[in-house]
């Protein structure tokens, strides 16, 4: 069974109705991500002051993935050089991505940035979206 590597800007985009929102049956995957996303979510929400207003669907999607920590291995993996450049974020997330990947994992990646889906691209990880 395949593992969705849920990003960042596909939860925000669910949950701030964006223009590009993910569609429903993607909440019926395996969701997995960095516990950064969880950090990165709070952190957008309660910069547009949106904390409170979103904060119960905000839990809501947060408690259907599968968060792996930031550890040792992952912190190494982001340290390293990727195909195409990337920002520190996106190194966190596809270390994740490829720590999961090294422990016979199957992983897809669900994510709405175009430098983050070419980077994945191009470490051999399929694109959800």
């Amino acid at each position: 069974m395949a593992l969705t590597y849920l990003d960042t800007s596909v939860a925000l985009a669910q949950l701030l109705g964006e223009d590009r929102t993910p569609p429903v049956s993607l909440w019926r995957e395996v969701l997995v991500s960095s516990r950064l996303l969880e950090y990165e979510l709070w952190t957008r929400l309660h910069a547009r002051g949106l904390g409170r207003s979103h904060g119960d669907v905000a839990r809501d999607l947060l408690a259907r993935i599968a968060f792996v920590e930031m550890i040792p291995p992952v912190l190494r993996r982001a340290a390293d050089p990727f195909p195409i450049p990337v920002r520190t974020l996106d190194a966190l997330h596809l270390a994740t991505a490829d720590f999961l990947r090294t422990r016979r994992q199957e992983v897809q990646l669900a994510s709405y940035d175009d430098r983050q889906c070419a980077a994945a691209s191009r470490m051999g990880f399929s694109l959800a979206l």
